[in-house]
């Protein structure tokens, strides 16, 4: 880091933040294939926060791609510096007193590890929506394994490229044959048990 980079301490801390919101801030990292719901899934878990007044935000991986991270292609090199913007967003946004909902296919264990270390394990819960790579393409909600099983796309996490599922995540969500509301509501009544929301 360059010397004349000097870290400020300011007065006001996330724990001031926490008492003024009247909750806990933390990180809720979605991860899982493309189209095995993570945006949907996150979305409804943030309309349940919203609605006991819990101060949320979605970070959501083609969102993000279309401003912080539009210089970035799909290449390990770029995927690995997009969740890396993403961990240090996420966590400005937690010390900014906010519960943050990350979803992104963040594909390699060694990136979420970064970003869980960044944030801190009491403030990082890994979320891994498991669906089947056979249930994904069925959905196919954006048209990508289309495009991958017609060649146009060679990078596909989980297809034709990488994808490394959680070893051991926080909370693990089998969507199939389970609705957005049960799946919304089991990460809910996971995380009560686990923090002061």
């Amino acid at each position: 880091m360059e010397k004349s980079i000097v870290t400020h301490n300011f007065s006001v801390k996330k724990e001031n933040r926490n008492i003024l919101k009247g909750h806990n801030s933390f990180c809720l990292w979605f991860t899982g294939l493309s189209g095995s719901g993570k945006s949907t899934i996150a979305n409804r878990v943030e309309q349940l926060l919203a609605e006991n007044s819990l101060h949320t935000y979605i970070l959501d991986g083609d969102n993000v791609r279309h401003g912080l991270n539009s210089d970035l292609k799909f290449s390990p090199e770029d995927r690995k510096e997009n969740i890396r913007r993403i961990g240090h967003i996420t966590h400005l946004m937690i010390d900014a007193g906010l519960i943050v909902l990350s979803a992104f296919i963040s594909p390699y264990r060694v990136d979420r590890n970064i970003v869980r270390d960044l944030i801190g394990k009491n403030n990082f819960f890994e979320v891994y929506i498991n669906t089947s790579l056979k249930e994904c393409i069925k959905r196919d909600t954006k048209g990508l394994y289309r495009k991958a099983i017609n060649g146009e796309i060679n990078n596909l996490s989980g297809f034709n490229a990488p994808y490394e599922a959680p070893l051991n995540s926080d909370i693990e969500i089998k969507t199939q044959g389970r609705s957005v509301d049960e799946c919304a509501l089991e990460i809910i009544q996971i995380i009560q048990q686990r923090i002061k929301l």
